[in-house]
């Protein structure tokens, strides 16, 4: 497999970012792999690189997103956090990746039985990890459908799955509102959003069309909300 230059990057449009990373995804699922010469690719990327994709995933040691998706050496920048939070040094860590180095697609990756999650369903403190959790509460009180108290905590499967996946769609979301940048990006069509869950029994990597910024009709209203009131400040 090619290392991946500025030509090949230009080339490639935000959905066959998706796709490639959809197909690495079922080479590792079915325990194949792309031949690639690691070294070799170290060796082409020591004077740049040019990644096609940013994933942002949890520091859970089960989802390394070379492995899942099977790239290689300088093929996509990997953001990593436990419970694929959102904050400016994520944000400004995708704008590098994304207007500096010309990745397309981003990636906010989240995954079945996190702990941090279950950290968060039960309101643990804990030293510096009580505000990292913190972060992910709305994601709690988001989910409505579970209302007995007794089951609104780590201990009911389905109340962490809908955690988790509220989180997920949060983040996302959060990317568009909080960076300007990023937001244009995706109305001129240069990047794409989207949310996904990986599983870790099956490997299988789930994308959300619900949780994908690609249609840019909210992006879109929110750029000429944002212009119209720039307008009225000059006035």
């Amino acid at each position: 497999m090619r290392t991946l230059t500025k030509e090949l990057q230009e080339k490639i449009t935000p959905q066959e970012a998706l796709d490639i990373l959809k197909r690495g995804n079922q080479r590792f699922v079915n325990n194949l792999k792309e031949n690639r010469n690691l070294l070799q690719q170290a060796n082409d990327t020591r004077a740049g690189q040019w990644p096609f994709a940013v994933i942002l995933s949890c520091i859970d040691s089960r989802t390394s997103a070379e492995l899942i998706f099977d790239q290689g050496l300088g093929d996509i920048f990997s953001i990593r956090i436990a419970g694929n939070i959102i904050n400016t040094d994520i944000l400004g860590s995708m704008e590098f990746a994304c207007k500096l180095s010309g990745a397309k697609l981003i990636v906010v990756l989240g995954h079945d039985n996190c702990g941090a999650i279950k950290g968060a369903c039960d309101h643990v403190e804990m030293g510096n990890l009580t505000e990292l959790l913190a972060k992910l509460q709305p994601a709690v009180y988001e989910e409505k459908t579970v209302t007995k108290a007794e089951e609104r905590n780590s201990s009911n499967d389905k109340f962490v799955e809908n955690v988790t996946l509220l989180n997920m769609k949060r983040s996302v979301k959060s990317i568009v509102s909080r960076s300007y940048i990023l937001e244009q990006m995706v109305e001129k069509g240069e990047i794409d959003i989207i949310g996904a869950i990986h599983n870790l029994e099956s490997g299988v990597v789930q994308f959300y069309e619900d949780a994908y910024v690609a249609n840019k009709k909210d992006v879109t209203a929110s750029l000429s909300e944002k212009k119209d009131l720039a307008a009225k400040a000059k006035a």
